[in-house]
Order: structure tokens, then sequence, then C-alpha cells
């Protein structure tokens, strides 16, 4: 048996880990057990997130299998670990569970039975309908908050996004200045100067900017003001409102757009190679995303299943008068509908959207994940980004980096990365602040994600990943804490340029 306890900084100083408490009563149960204990780990991770879709202690299956390639089986690699199952707990409740509560939950993860009501058939993180509600929390925004009584921003670590900093925002637009003062003075500045935030959420970085941008111009006397193109983007109709509304006394130098973040090209294909700043921020982390895993010298695919606990399925049900079987049907519904919609279509269940939306959050509240482990044949044949063409071999090193490893793949990341790059003029630049990862090592002492926002799912952001793509393909890459956060934080800038 294998014990991989994550959260190395979380042993030891005045809040240390009790792993007695934590840990022995799941290790107790996984030993009265009847399964193979050589083929068992056991993995403690932090979960620091309130709200996740994890229980206390969780059973993952390990499979083995090889696809059928019609061609000879593979040979089998020496010197490999076959384990056939994995017992997950989160360090951050397991302790404050009554031992033998603990225990119980452990021999109930073991024994695997399966009382859940499935959403949805197993398959890869990114096509999981958890992005479904992912996406209904923001086409239907202003109804969520409506219900909760507080904006989206009221959710976030300090209750408000880093992109509102003046003073990043003035540093970034000095760096501006600066670069079109060389390329006016070689006569190679175009009259449109335009700059683009993806997720601009109510419009607080957008007027940040702006009103910097005019200050400063109007300090120097350099007239870029009036040449400023500033493209507003957002996935949400309700926040571009919000946002237009808070950027109003700067409205002819504003455009904006609502578009998918993970294909800027789809509507500003017409400006390839002609914006001079990508602004992107807390947006990659809410993107769809895979994960994958290198276990014992083998390579494998997390494949996952939305579900509810029978007891809060029970509950759910009753809530609106009807059967657990009933309850699948309904939540994929209001996937499809929204929840005005669904009041429309199912009065008898639903007779105002308020009903509907009320529904829709104790529904999200109750989705869980089971997870599983399946092998890939090939990294070659993985498709990392869809229309990026991005090949899975590109995971070899940072999947054989070391002991054994698990990461994000950040789908939707990695191709609204790459469309973003074919925006850029020669001498642009994409700056992103979000959750990042720098360093692999990282995905094998903390826990990254998924975890639940409001109504909507966040996950760290694989940065050596979509650092590896990017100077693939020409461009520097480069990660620095942000800086201008007082006491710090986990917020991480990326910039990405052309190389000279």
């Amino acid at each position: 048996m294998l014990l991989d306890v994550r959260p190395h900084s979380r042993l030891r100083g005045d809040r240390a880990v009790d792993l007695n408490a934590a840990v022995l009563p799941v290790l107790d149960a996984v030993t009265a057990s009847d399964v193979d204990l050589s083929r068992v780990r056991v993995v403690a991770d932090w979960v620091q997130y309130r709200d996740s879709f994890r229980g206390v202690v969780q059973s993952r299956r390990i499979g083995h299998a090889t696809p059928d390639t019609g061609g000879p089986p593979p040979p089998e690699p020496l010197g490999v670990r076959e384990d056939d199952l994995e017992i997950a707990v989160d360090l951050r409740r397991s302790g404050s569970v009554e031992a033998g509560e603990l225990h119980r939950l452990t021999a109930a993860a073991l024994t695997a039975a399966d009382d859940d009501v499935p959403l949805e058939d197993w398959g890869p993180g990114s096509r999981s309908c958890v992005w479904d509600f992912n996406a209904l929390y923001w086409s239907a925004l202003e109804l969520w908050e409506k219900s909760t009584g507080r904006g989206y921003e009221q959710a976030l670590p300090g209750g408000e996004s880093d992109a509102r900093n003046a003073e990043a925002a003035r540093e970034l637009i000095l760096e501006l200045f600066g670069m079109w003062d060389r390329l006016a003075a070689a006569q190679a500045l175009p009259d449109e100067l335009y700059v683009l935030e993806i997720g601009v959420g109510n419009g607080g970085q957008a007027k940040v900017f702006l009103d910097e941008f005019a200050r400063l111009d109007q300090e120097r006397g350099s007239e870029y003001y009036s040449r400023l193109h500033y493209l507003m983007c957002d996935y949400s109709a309700h926040v571009l409102e919000l946002a237009r509304d808070a950027v109003a006394e700067h409205a002819e130098q504003v455009s904006s757009f609502t578009l998918d973040a993970t294909r800027p090209c789809t509507a500003l294909g017409f400006l390839e190679y002609k914006i001079f700043l990508v602004y992107v921020s807390n947006v990659y982390d809410n993107l769809p995303t895979d994960e994958v895993a290198h276990l014992g010298g083998r390579t494998y695919q997390v494949e996952i299943r939305a579900n509810f606990a029978s007891a809060e399925a029970a509950e759910l049900a009753a809530s609106v008068g009807i059967g657990i079987d009933r309850l699948p049907g309904i939540v994929h519904r209001l996937l499809r509908l929204g929840p005005s919609l669904l009041a429309d279509a199912m009065p008898d269940l639903f007779p105002d959207t308020g009903t509907a939306v009320e529904f829709w959050r104790r529904a999200w509240a109750a989705v869980r994940l089971d997870e599983r482990y399946v092998p890939l044949a090939g990294l070659d044949t993985y498709d990392l980004g869809g229309e990026t063409d991005l090949g899975g071999e590109l995971l070899r090193p940072l999947l054989e980096s070391g002991a054994d490893v698990r990461m994000h793949v950040n789908n939707g990341a990695l191709q609204s990365f790459v469309d973003s790059l074919r925006l850029l003029h020669p001498y642009g630049r994409l700056v992103c602040h979000d959750l990042f990862v720098t360093e692999i090592e990282g995905y094998r002492t903390h826990f990254r994600g998924p975890g639940k926002y409001d109504g909507s799912v966040v996950n760290w952001v694989n940065g050596p990943l979509l650092a590896h793509v990017g100077r693939r393909r020409g461009f520097d890459v480069r990660y620095e804490r942000f800086r201008h956060r007082a006491g710090g934080g986990n917020i991480v800038t990326m910039t990405a340029q052309a190389r000279d």
C-alpha cells in the first residue's frame, strides 16, 4: 500500500494536521477490508475550497486494459506499479470527523455501493455537465445574483478581482506608451490602437484602465487616447451590459462583443496581428479542462461522472414533487433551457422563475464528481485543444518529470491562449492574471481543483504547459507573482510576447 500525503506545508507548525486523527481511521478501514493491499494507493490532499465536488473519502478505480487498436498488444513495461484502487482523503475535513464515522465512510467507499444518482456517463472532465452548469451561471447570472442577493465578484477571495488595481494598470499603460513611442519614431505605428479584454466582469478593470489611460495620455500629450479602440468581450450579455454602463464616459473608445473565451478569433479574426494588448483576468481557471496522470509508470486520463448522493437526490426531487428517476432529465432540461424557459415549459413543477432558480441553486450545491483512471493508449492519440491541433505528446516532458503526478490539461485555456496569440501585433503582448501552477511540482504538493465558487467551476491553470505551447509558437512566456496586492495572494501574472 502506498500512502501519499501531499500538503507538505501543513504537516508542521502551530496548525499542523493531526495525521493520526485524519488518516489512521482510513488506513484501519483499508487494512480491515479484503482489497489487495499491494495494489492500493491512499492519497491525502488538503482541499482548500469551502465547496468542492468531493466527499471526505472517495475511491477511484484504476484501469489497466489497453484499448484495442487492431494491432498486436504493446509490450508490458518493466518496473511499473500495478495499482487497482486509489483512496482519496480530504485532510481539511477528515481530521474533524469522529474516528468511527471516518472508518465507516472509508468502508463505504471501498465497497463502491453504487446508490448515487448519475447525471451523465463516464467521460473526460472537459465534457462533463458541470461545464453546462458553469455556462448556465454566466448566461443567467442576473437571475442567480438576484436570488443570492450578492454579485459574483463577492464570491472571489477578497471580494473583488485583482484586475481593478490602478497601479498595475498604470504600469501596463506606461509600457504600452513606451512601445508606441518607439514605433511612432520609426513611423511604424498604425493609426488605430487596439486593446482587447477577455472576461470583462462588471467593467471595473476596463474603467480603471481607461481612466488611467486618458489621464496619462493627457499628461504626456501623446494623443493616443483618441486612437484607442478598447474591445470588451465576455460570454455573459448581462456582464457586458454592466461593463458598458461602467465605462459610459469612454463610450467613443469602447466596443463590446459577446463571445466564447475559448475562440476569440471567431468574432475578432478581422483583427489578426493588430491587437497590441490582450488582457485576461480570472478567465482561464473557469474554462473546461481534462486531467491526466502518470502513476506507477503508466499514463492515465481522469474520467469523471457527475452525480447526486442518494439522500440529496431524494431531497431535491421531493422539493419539486417528483420521483428520483425523473431528476436527471429535469436537471438536463434546466441546463438546456435555463430557469426562465424551464418555468414556462414545466409550470406544474416550477410556477415561476424564482422557483426554478432555487432548484438550480440546490442542484448545483448537491453535484458531486466520481472519478476513475483510464489508461491512455498513447499520448499521441490524445487531443489537447480541439481546434488548436495540439498533440498529447506535448504532455510527456511534464508527466514524466519525476514522481507520480496528476495535472490539468486546461483544454479551454489552451484554445483561448493559442487563438489569442494569433490576434497579437508583432510587438503586442498577452497579459493574464490567474491561478497558475508555475512548476509541475506544485501539482504534487497541493490540491488544484476543481472547486466550486458560487455557481461556477474553478481549477488552477497548468502554467508549464501553456509556456511550453507558447514557446513552440515563437513566444516568450514568463510568470511572476502579482505584485500589486497587499499581503500577497495566489494570483500570478503570465506575460506572452513574440521573441525578438
